[in-house]
C-alpha cells in the first residue's frame, strides 16, 4: 500500500477522526434504500439481500471489525433486523445497519460467513422474534426447545397458550454404548447443565475422539425467562432498573444496572450529577471485584481442586467487600441501588467509619493479591493444565465479538470504560490490562491484575468523596416521575461489565415502556468461543477453557 492510499480505518472518516456516514453510504452503493438516525449512530437500511457484502464493506473497508449485537424486533408492517458495528480500535466510532423483511416472507442473508458472532445472535433472533436467515449454517432455535410452538417475541404469539416440552433433542445419552455409529471411535459425553463445572445450569455436549475433543457445542437456555420481555413491560423510571442484577448473580449486579442506566438517561437525555458519577464509580468497581473474586476461586477448585485454602479465601475476600455493599446499599447480591440520573441515596453515615471499611480492605488487597498469585499463578499443577491450553487467537476472538477479561487476555486492548469514557473513569488513573498468551493461564492473570487497578479507581473515588463539600452532594438529577421518551427514538449503549461489555438496546413508542429491549450480553458472545479454544484439546483442558470464560448463565439465556 502507497502513502497515499488510505487504509481500512481511514475509509468512512473525516478529518477529525469522527464517522463520515456520507462517506460509508457513498461505499455501500445501491444497497442502501434509507438512512436513519439513533441517538448513538447513524443507520443505513439496506436490502436483505445484501447484508454479506454491505458486512464485508463496512468491515474490510471502513475498520468496522467489531459486530457488537444483532436486534430483532416486529413491526405493524415488518420485521426488522439491526446490526450494531464498532470498532476494537475506536469505541466510539459506531454504524448500524438495519435489514428490514416483510411480514409474509421474515427472511434475509445471514451475517455468519463475515462475523461468526452472528451465528448465536441470528439463532435467537429466529428464536424469540421468527426472522429467518438465509445462508445461516444452523438455523434453530438456541433458548427454547426445538418443539416450542411460536416466536415469544412476535406480536401474534399467545402468551396464555400452555405447552408440553417433550425435550427430544435431550434424549438420554445412555442408550447403547453413547458411540455415534458403530464404525465410529468417537463418543458421546453429556456435561451439565447439574454439574458444578459448568458454573450454572449450562449443558456441553462433548463429541470424544479418545480423551480428545472433537467437537463440543453448548447447548443453553435453561434459565431463559424472557428478561427482554419483562423490561418491555416495565416502565423505564421504577420497574425495569431491578432485573439488571438477575443477569449476573455473581456480584456484578452494579454494573449491570449501570449498563440500564446508561442506555436510558441517553433515550431520556438526563445529566448525571458529578459526586453521583463517583459514587457509582466507586461502587461498580468494588461490584466488579466481587465478580472476578469469585471467578478467581471458582477456577481455582475447577483446575486445580483447591477448596480449603484459596477458594475459601476468595469467599472470605468476597465477604468483606459484599459488608461494604451491603453497608451502601442494603443488599448483598440484587442490590437496586442505582437510579436514572443518580444513585438511590448517598453515602451511609457515619462516612468516616464507611471510608475506613474501603481503605482497611484496599490496604490489605495487596498481600492477598501476592497470596492468590503464589497459591495459583505459581502452582506447577495449575501452570500444566493452563499455559497453552484453551487458546484464542486475537482475530479469533473479534471475529466472534469477545470483550472483557476474555479479549484481553488474547491481547486486545479493548476496554468501553477508557473507549467510550462514562462515570469517572476518564478522570482518574487507571490502566487497562491485557496479556498476551491468548490462553486460560492469561485470562486468570488478567482477572487478578485487572482487581488491582479496580483497586486503584476505588481508592482514588474514596479521596474525592471524603473531600466533597456537602452542600454540592447530589445523588441525583430531577427526573420526571413518569418518562416518555418521542417515538421511534433508538439507541444502543454499553458498559464494560464483568465478564465484558454490556449493552442494551431500546426502541421507545412515546409511552413509559419500551417498545423493544435487547440485552447484549458479554458471556453470551464469550462462550461462543469455546468450540475454537477446546476442539484438538483433551476433555481436562475442556474443562479449565470453560472455567476461563467466566460465563454467567444469567447473561447467556437472559
Amino acid at each position: 500500500m502507497s502513502l497515499e492510499e488510505p487504509g481500512p480505518r481511514d475509509v468512512g472518516l473525516t478529518k477529525a477522526g469522527e464517522v463520515n456516514y456520507d462517506e460509508l453510504e457513498s461505499l455501500l452503493g445501491d444497497a442502501v434504500l434509507d438512512r436513519e438516525t439513533h441517538l448513538n449512530a447513524e443507520a443505513f437500511v439496506i436490502r436483505p439481500d445484501a447484508v454479506q457484502d454491505t458486512l464485508s464493506a463496512l468491515k474490510e473497508e471502513a475498520g468496522f471489525d467489531f459486530l457488537n449485537c444483532v436486534t430483532a424486533q416486529e413491526y405493524q408492517d415488518r420485521y426488522e433486523t439491526i446490526y450494531h458495528m464498532t470498532k476494537y480500535d475506536d469505541r466510539t466510532q459506531e454504524v448500524g445497519v438495519v435489514v428490514p423483511t416483510s411480514k409474509d416472507d421474515p427472511v434475509s442473508e445471514s451475517a455468519e460467513p463475515v462475523f461468526r458472532t452472528a451465528d448465536w445472535h441470528e439463532r435467537e433472533a429466529y428464536d424469540l422474534v421468527g426472522i429467518e436467515y438465509a445462508d445461516h449454517p444452523d438455523m434453530r432455535r438456541i433458548l427454547l426447545p426445538e418443539t416450542w410452538q411460536g416466536h415469544p417475541l412476535s406480536m401474534d404469539y399467545d402468551q396464555t397458550k400452555p405447552q408440553i416440552v417433550t425435550l427430544r433433542e435431550n434424549k438420554n445419552p445412555l442408550e447403547e454404548d453413547q458411540r455415534l455409529n458403530d464404525d465410529s471411535d468417537t463418543m458421546m459425553l453429556n456435561i451439565g447443565p447439574h454439574h458444578p463445572a459448568t458454573h450454572g445450569v449450562l449443558h456441553v455436549e462433548a463429541t470424544l475422539d479418545g480423551e480428545q475433543v472433537a467437537d463440543v457445542e453448548p447447548d443453553i437456555g435453561y434459565i431463559h425467562r424472557c428478561e427482554e420481555q419483562m423490561c418491555q413491560q416495565g416502565t423505564y423510571r421504577h420497574q425495569i432498573m431491578p432485573y439488571p442484577d438477575r443477569w449476573d448473580w455473581g456480584g456484578a449486579g452494579l454494573l449491570n444496572e449501570w449498563a440500564y442506566a446508561r442506555t436510558a438517561e441517553e433515550l431520556a437525555d438526563i445529566d448525571v450529577p458529578e459526586y453521583a458519577q463517583v459514587i457509582r464509580t466507586m461502587s461498580g468497581e468494588l461490584s466488579r471485584i466481587l465478580s472476578h473474586m469469585l471467578a478467581v476461586a471458582a477456577y481455582a477448585l475447577d483446575v486445580v481442586g483447591d477448596f480449603t485454602a484459596t477458594f475459601m479465601y476468595g469467599m472470605q475476600d468476597r465477604e468483606t467487600v459484599q459488608n461494604i455493599l451491603e453497608d451502601l446499599t442494603g443488599q448483598r447480591l440484587m442490590f437496586n441501588y442505582f437510579r436514572l440520573g443518580g444513585v438511590a441515596w448517598d453515602l451511609p453515615e457515619p462516612r468516616e467509619e464507611f471510608f475506613e471499611k474501603i481503605r482497611a480492605f484496599i490496604d490489605d488487597l495487596p498481600e492477598k493479591l501476592e497470596e492468590y498469585h503464589n497459591l495459583l499463578t505459581s502452582n506447577e499443577i495449575l501452570q500444566v493444565r493452563t499455559v497453552d491450553t484453551g487458546r484464542l487467537e486475537p482475530e479469533v476472538a473479534k471475529n466472534y465479538g469477545a470483550t472483557g477479561p476474555v479479549a484481553r487476555g488474547s491481547g486486545i486492548d479493548y476496554d468501553v470504560r477508557r473507549d467510550d469514557p462514562y462515570g469517572y473513569y476518564d478522570k482518574l488513573d487507571w490502566d487497562v490490562v491485557t496479556e498476551e498468551g491468548c490462553d486460560n493461564y492469561a485470562r486468570l492473570l488478567v482477572r487478578l491484575q485487572e482487581v488491582e487497578e479496580s483497586a486503584k479507581i476505588i481508592n482514588q473515588c474514596v479521596d474525592l468523596l471524603e473531600d466533597w463539600p456537602e452542600e454540592d452532594r447530589t445523588i441525583q438529577a430531577n427526573v420526571p416521575r413518569t418518562i416518555k421518551p418521542e417515538p421511534d427514538t433508538e439507541v444502543y449503549k454499553s458498559v464494560e461489565a464483568a465478564k465484558g461489555e454490556l449493552g442494551i438496546y431500546i426502541r421507545s413508542d412515546g409511552t413509559d415502556s419500551p417498545a423493544r429491549f435487547k440485552i447484549r450480553g458479554g458471556s453470551f458472545s464469550n462462550l461462543q468461543t469455546l468450540p475454537e479454544m477446546a476442539e484438538g484439546e483433551y476433555i481436562a483442558d475442556l474443562i479449565a477453557s470453560l472455567g476461563s470464560l467466566d460465563t454467567i448463565m444469567g447473561e447467556v439465556d437472559r
